[in-house]
C-alpha cells in the first residue's frame, strides 16, 4: 500500500474512534458551549470509569506489589523549587509566531508535519530529498533553534492556517505561571511533573522507611504544561494525570532481588545501535539485555519488565509495544540509561511511559539549593580506615582580599572534588599563587598559598553518606488510555449484516461497567429478577447497567457493545438465565443464585471466559 493511502486509512480509523468516543461520552472538549479551549477535555462517565480503573490497577501491579510509599503533594509549587530543578531556566520549547496575526505555533512540529507530508504524499519525491527529509525527522531533537530557523526558510515553511511568513523560532516556556498569596511577591507555578514533590520529601520518606534503601515513593496527580498548539486529541493536553515513582538506590548496588520475576520475558526492544544503524525494533529477552549492558542495570530493567506487564495486562497490543533507548543527544547530561515505552496509534509510535536512570541529579539539585542534605547512610559492621581530603579555607585573609564575596570564594573552594584540590595544592607549593574560577561570581580570582590550607589525612569512619541514584518509571495516563481505545476498538456487521457496528474490547480489568442486566421482555417478573441479580451485583462491587426499556435485545447488545462492556446478563425466565460475552458472543446458562459470583470470577481474572463456558451449559440465541 502507498504511503497516501496508509495515511488515509489511519486518519479515516482515528475519526471513526473518536467520534465513537465523544459520542459515547468517554470524553468531550472542555467548555464546549463556549467553543471549548484546544488542550483541555473533560472525560465523561464511562471515560472516568476507564481512567479509574486503570488507576487502580496501577497502584495494584506497582505500590502494592513493590510496597512503595504513596504521597499527594500541591499542584502549586514555589518558584525556588522548580528554579532548584532546573524547570525555571529549561523547561522550554521553540515556537515561531505568524508575523501578520501572531497566532503561535511550535516550530519543530511544523517541521515534522512538514517531512512527513512530502514523504508520503508525493509520489514524485526524488530519492535524495527523500532520504534528507528522513535525516531531518531523525535528528529534529537535537537540532538548535538557528538550526531550526534554517530548515523553515529553506523548506518555505509557512503558517499552516494563513500562509503568512513565520517569525525566527525563540524559547518558550511551558510553565503556567501564578503566585502564592494576594502580595504577589511569592512566585509559584503549576507543577509540570508530580516528581519534585517526592524529592523534596525524600528526608521524611528515607526516616519513614526506617533509613533503610531501596525504597520507592509514588504519586498520581494532575500536571500542567502550557502547550503552545495542542493537538492530537488526548495525546497533548495542557493539564493531564502522572502517575510516577521514584525508586531511591544506592549508586553502587542496582541490583534488585525480584529481578528473576522477569529475566525471561522477551518483547519488542529498540536499543540505540539499532536506531543509529538504521535497523527495526526486534524481540529481546530482558535477561539478557542487562547481561549484555544493553539496559544499565538490574533495577532499570526490572521496572522495564514491569511496566510491559502492566500495559499488556491493560489490553496494549503486545505487537504495538517497544521500548526504545533514548540516543546519547536525547538523553540529559547526569543521565545513566533512559528507555520509553511507546505504543503504536494511528499517530505513530507515542511515547506513553519514560522509564530512566536519573542518577543522583535531583537530589544533589535540591540539596545545594536548600542547604538541606538529602542524603542517605550505610553504617559499617567495624570503623573503616579511609584517606581524606581536607580543605580549610582561611576565612580571615579571604575576608580581606575579597571582602564581600569571601563567602562565595569559601564556598567555591570547599565544593573543589579531589582532582582540581591537589591540583591547586601543587601549583601553590611550587609557585606561592594559583588561579580559581568561582562560578557563583562569574570570575577568576588569584588565591595565595596562606588563604587556604589543603592536605589528605586518614580517618576512621563508622559509616558511608551518600546521594542515592534514582530510578524513575514516568506513566501518562492519557496517553496509555487514547492507545489502549485505539487497540481495543473493532467493527462487525450487525446481524442482519446491513451495518457496520462499533465496539470496544476493554478486557474486563478495565471495562468502564463489567456487565448490563436486562429482562428480555417488559415483565414485572422478569423486571424484579432483574433488580435483585443487580442488588447482589452491588454486593460484590461489580459496575453494571440495568436496562429494563423494551427496546429489541439486539439493540441493547449494540449498545454496551459500544461502550466495552464485557458481558450482559439476560433475564429469560424464573429461576435462570444467559450471560453474553461481548466479543464471541457466545452464552451459557447459568442459575439466577450463581449469577453474580460467575461475574466475580470472571471480571476479577480469577476464571477465564473459556473456564465458565466449559463449567456451565451453552445457550444458543
Amino acid at each position: 500500500m502507498d504511503p497516501a493511502q496508509e495515511a488515509q486509512n489511519r486518519e479515516t480509523f482515528r475519526q471513526a474512534v473518536t467520534n465513537t468516543l465523544e459520542r459515547r461520552l468517554f470524553y468531550i472538549p472542555s467548555f464546549k458551549i463556549y467553543r471549548g479551549v484546544a488542550g483541555l477535555y473533560d472525560y465523561g462517565p464511562p471515560g472516568c470509569a476507564v481512567k479509574s480503573n486503570v488507576l487502580a490497577f496501577w497502584r495494584q501491579h506497582f505500590v502494592l506489589e513493590e510496597n512503595m510509599l504513596e504521597v499527594d503533594c500541591p499542584c502549586v509549587t514555589p518558584e525556588v523549587v522548580l528554579k532548584a530543578s532546573g524547570h525555571v531556566d529549561k523547561f522550554t520549547d521553540l515556537m515561531v509566531k505568524d508575523e501578520k496575526t501572531g497566532t503561535c505555533y511550535r516550530a519543530d512540529h511544523l517541521l515534522k508535519d512538514f517531512c512527513k507530508d512530502k514523504l508520503e504524499r508525493d509520489p514524485n519525491l526524488p530519492a535524495e530529498k527523500a532520504a534528507e527529509f528522513r535525516h531531518v525527522l531523525a535528528v529534529l531533537d537535537d537540532l538548535s533553534s538557528e538550526e531550526l530557523g534554517a530548515k523553515i526558510k529553506e523548506y518555505g515553511i509557512t503558517a499552516p492556517d494563513t500562509k503568512n511568513p513565520l517569525s525566527a523560532p525563540y524559547p518558550f516556556n511551558l510553565m503556567f505561571q501564578t503566585s502564592i498569596g494576594p502580595s504577589g511577591v511569592s512566585p509559584g507555578y503549576m507543577r509540570p511533573e508530580t516528581a519534585q514533590g517526592i524529592f523534596v520529601n525524600f528526608k521524611d520518606l528515607y526516616y519513614y522507611n526506617g533509613n533503610k534503601l531501596p525504597f520507592a515513593a509514588a504519586q498520581i496527580g494532575q500536571a500542567f504544561r502550557n502547550e503552545i498548539s495542542p493537538r492530537q486529541g488526548l495525546l497533548r493536553v495542557r493539564e493531564f494525570t502522572l502517575a510516577e515513582i521514584e525508586h531511591f538506590v544506592d549508586p553502587e548496588d542496582k541490583s534488585h532481588p525480584k529481578f528473576p520475576d522477569v529475566a525471561n520475558l522477551e518483547f519488542l526492544m529498540f536499543p540505540r545501535e539499532d536506531q543509529v544503524a538504521g535497523r527495526s525494533a526486534r524481540r529481546i529477552n530482558i535477561g539478557e539485555a542487562v547481561a549484555q549492558g544493553v539496559v544499565n542495570n538490574e533495577t532499570l530493567g526490572y521496572f522495564i519488565g514491569r511496566v510491559y506487564l502492566f500495559l499488556t495486562h491493560l489490553g496494549i497490543d503486545k505487537d504495538r509495544l517497544r521500548f526504545r533507548q533514548h540516543l546519547a543527544n536525547e538523553m540529559a547530561h547526569y543521565a545513566a540509561d533512559c528507555w520509553d515505552a511507546e505504543i503504536e496509534c494511528s499517530y505513530g509510535w507515542i511515547e506513553c511511559v519514560g522509564i530512566a536512570d536519573r542518577s543522583a541529579y535531583d537530589l544533589r539539585a535540591h540539596t545545594d539549593k536548600s542547604g538541606v542534605p538529602l542524603v542517605a547512610h550505610e553504617k559499617f559492621p567495624e570503623p573503616r580506615e579511609v584517606e581524606k581530603l581536607v580543605i580549610v579555607p582561611a576565612k580571615k585573609e579571604l575576608g580581606l582580599a575579597f571582602k564581600g564575596n569571601q563567602k562565595m570564594v569559601v564556598e567555591a573552594l570547599e565544593a573543589m572534588g579531589e582532582k582540581e584540590a591537589m591540583e591547586m595544592k601543587e601549583t601553590l607549593e611550587s609557585k606561592g599563587e594559583a588561579t580559581f574560577n568561582v562560578c557563583t561570581l562569574d570570575k577568576v580570582v588569584t588565591i595565595n598559598k596562606n588563604m587556604v590550607s589543603i592536605s589528605k589525612e586518614i580517618k576512621k569512619e563508622h559509616q558511608r553518606v551518600f546521594t542515592p541514584s534514582v530510578i524513575e518509571p514516568s506513566f501518562g495516563i492519557g496517553r496509555i488510555i487514547y492507545c489502549l481505545y485505539e487497540h481495543s476498538f473493532n467493527t462487525r456487521p450487525s446481524r442482519d449484516g446491513d451495518e457496520q457496528m462499533n465496539f470496544f474490547s476493554f478486557p474486563p480489568l478495565v471495562a468502564p461497567i463489567k456487565c448490563t442486566v436486562f429482562p428480555l421482555v417488559q415483565n414485572q417478573q422478569y423486571e424484579e429478577i432483574a433488580r435483585q441479580i443487580a442488588k447482589s451485583l452491588t454486593v460484590y462491587g461489580i459496575s453494571y447497567k440495568i436496562d429494563i426499556t423494551g427496546t429489541s435485545i439486539g439493540k441493547r447488545y449494540a449498545r454496551t457493545d459500544e461502550l466495552g462492556v464485557p458481558f450482559a446478563i439476560t433475564v429469560d425466565s424464573a429461576t435462570s438465565v444467559t450471560i453474553r460475552e461481548r466479543d464471541s458472543k457466545q452464552q451459557i446458562r447459568v442459575n439466577v443464585d450463581e449469577v453474580a459470583s460467575v461475574i466475580k470470577e470472571v471480571t476479577d481474572g480469577q476464571s477465564t471466559w473459556g473456564d465458565v463456558l466449559w463449567k456451565y451449559p451453552t445457550h444458543s440465541s
